[in-house]
């Protein structure tokens, strides 16, 4: 039975026309052109590329994974969401090489900077992340939202899940397909504004039925608001102690948000995620210089800095709920017989709260917006996707092809990326969550892509042979994990031998491991550039800090005025706000 009204089905569906409306729209007046397709034609504003790129990073981690966090852990991974200062760094460190070099992709930035082998690399690698994350993870949080709220759904043996999750992935396939990246942009800045006031009027809402701000403090255990435990836990001595049994070493490898990894790794990703990733980067290129690509940056450190009060906050509040209570509901749901949380329930704290907290009418208005936010995060994995396939693979094979033909290979590479993705849920849905396995996953991937661009950036010596080593090393060492990490998570019992070297591989923490290819690809790409010859100064001129000219100095300089470095400091000083607040 559903737990929407009739008045929230009307919603819905105009919502959806006026969705259908916009890609029409664009549809028409869109040039049959690789630059028009994939990225609007370079001519964004600086507001549509912000809301784009929030929109595009709020999907199903966030929606269904981050709030499941708020009630199994709190505000512990708030750390990720406070990386709003990524987005500082995107804008004025890297914005001005990618505007110069007018790539279409982040691998194409890589051939400029070394060669047209490491571009390969790191399309393939690219492409396979994206499969891993955000395709089919969005795919599930689909599944997950339509088992709320419509949990008695099946059709041909498939229960609401399925359903959810083809639904999701054919409407979203469809819209990205005929509209392109014009189209993902005006519907992901329209889908922003209805998600941020959705969500807050789900944490509105939330906390009348809890009773207000202070019963949620006095019901929820302080470590619950502690965004400093994961740094500075107790026992801070014993996470250096040695390895000597293997309850010490299970205690070592398995602590839940260790203090070192928080520090090294969560910004490692941020910086990753958020200034050398395709998903996200794409959204700058479609600016028309360096001015709007900028402020179209920090508008979206504006943006990033609600979800911890819009999705951790709600996760929390659920928690509540349950252990009060205040909703039986909710009690019968996520409650265990031992009085705590089931973690795996806990992936419906969202859609929960959305089907028994609000209101009829608000609650339709907040259910588009939230599956509009599932799909808008698919359709930026799609057409980033497509991108990546069309100009790094086939444009490259097929170097005379019409543009005509690259936009029609895009689309036939999106519809591939969906199947895809589909065959991988079953591995998600048998994780131990939805947003630790998208952080795991991308713990894995993140470390050689953020190696290369950064210290390719500022490091002139370095050079392609460095490059193409140090993104090998990196991704065997994380596609090993996955291949050690699979079976545990895909067979029912399976487990290593306690003490094996396997079994000490998949019971490190992700974020340990992380660290562990960090500091393998930095080595491997800074021996290796120099133990060869040093690359032609004159080839990259530009696209580092050592090699640009006087010009390129002068037209960055020129780009940006008092107002964007004042508004820069007003999200540090958000940051650094919530993180004081934040103290248990």
């Amino acid at each position: 039975m559903s737990v929407l009204h009739p008045i929230d089905w009307i919603v819905i569906v105009a919502y959806f026309g006026v969705i259908a409306g916009i890609v029409v729209w664009v549809a028409k007046k869109q040039k049959k052109t690789s630059d028009s397709y994939f990225l609007a034609g370079r001519e964004l504003g600086w507001f549509v590329i912000g809301a784009s790129i929030f929109a595009s990073n709020i999907g199903s981690e966030h929606l269904v994974g981050l709030a499941a966090s708020g009630a199994t852990d709190g505000v512990a991974m708030a750390h990720y969401e406070l990386h709003a200062w990524c987005l500082l760094v995107l804008a004025w460190v890297m914005v001005p090489f990618y505007m110069r070099s007018k790539v279409f992709t982040m691998p194409e930035f890589l051939e400029r900077r070394f060669s047209p082998t490491a571009r390969t690399v790191l399309s393939v690698i690219s492409l396979v992340a994206y499969i891993l994350t955000k395709i089919a993870v969005g795919i599930y949080a689909g599944g997950v939202v339509f088992a709320v709220l419509l949990p008695d759904l099946n059709l041909w043996g498939l229960d609401s899940f399925w359903i959810g999750s083809f639904l999701v992935v054919v409407i979203t396939g469809l819209y990205t397909i005929v509209g392109g990246m014009t189209a993902v942009a005006y519907t992901e800045a329209m889908q922003t504004i209805v998600l941020i006031i959705g969500s807050a009027l789900v944490t509105f809402f939330g906390l009348h039925a809890l009773g207000g701000w202070s019963e949620l403090r006095h019901i929820v255990p302080s470590d619950m608001f502690n965004l400093w435990k994961p740094m500075v836990p107790s026992g801070f001595q014993s996470t250096w102690a040695p390895v000597r049994d293997a309850h010490h070493m299970a205690w070592y490898f398995n602590n839940n948000y260790p203090w070192l990894g928080m520090l090294v790794c969560a910004p490692v990703i941020g910086l990753w995620y958020w200034c050398t990733d395709q998903y996200i980067v794409q959204r700058t290129l479609t600016a028309p210089d360096e001015t709007q690509a900028r402020r179209g940056s920090i508008a979206a450190a504006f943006f990033k800095l609600l979800p911890v009060f819009i999705f951790i906050i709600p996760g929390i509040i659920c928690y509540a709920l349950a252990v009060s209570g205040k909703m039986p509901y909710f009690q019968q749901h996520l409650i265990g017989p031992d009085g705590k949380i089931i973690r795996e329930s806990a992936q419906q704290a969202f859609p929960l709260m959305v089907a028994h907290v609000l209101p009829i009418g608000i609650r339709g208005i907040v259910v588009a917006g939230l599956l509009a936010a599932l799909m808008s995060s698919l359709a930026g994995a799609f057409n980033a996707c497509a991108t990546l396939f069309t100009i790094d693979f086939y444009g490259r094979l097929r170097s005379g092809v019409s543009q005509e033909k690259l936009v029609w290979v895009g689309r036939v590479a999106t519809a591939v990326m969906v199947l895809i993705g589909i065959c991988w849920i079953p591995v998600i849905r048998g994780g131990r969550g939805l947003y630790d396995y998208l952080q795991g996953m991308q713990s894995y991937l993140a470390p050689p892509i953020f190696v290369v661009f950064f210290l390719g950036v500022f490091y002139k010596r370095l050079n392609a042979k460095g490059c193409l080593w140090a993104l090998i090393t990196g991704f065997a060492l994380g596609v090993f994990r996955l291949a050690v990490d699979t079976p545990v998570k895909m067979i029912q019992g399976f487990q290593y031998v306690e003490g094996s070297f396997l079994w000490v591989v998949n019971n490190i923490f992700f974020q340990y491991y992380s660290m562990i290819i960090l500091a393998v690809s930095a080595v491997v790409m800074i021996v290796v550039s120099h133990m060869s010859e040093a690359p032609d100064y004159a080839k990259i001129s530009g696209l580092t800090y050592a090699t640009r000219t006087e010009k390129d100095k002068s037209v960055s300089r020129a780009s940006w005025t008092a107002m964007d470095v004042i508004l820069s400091l007003v999200v540090i000083a958000l940051i650094l706000a919530a993180y004081l607040y934040f103290v248990g």
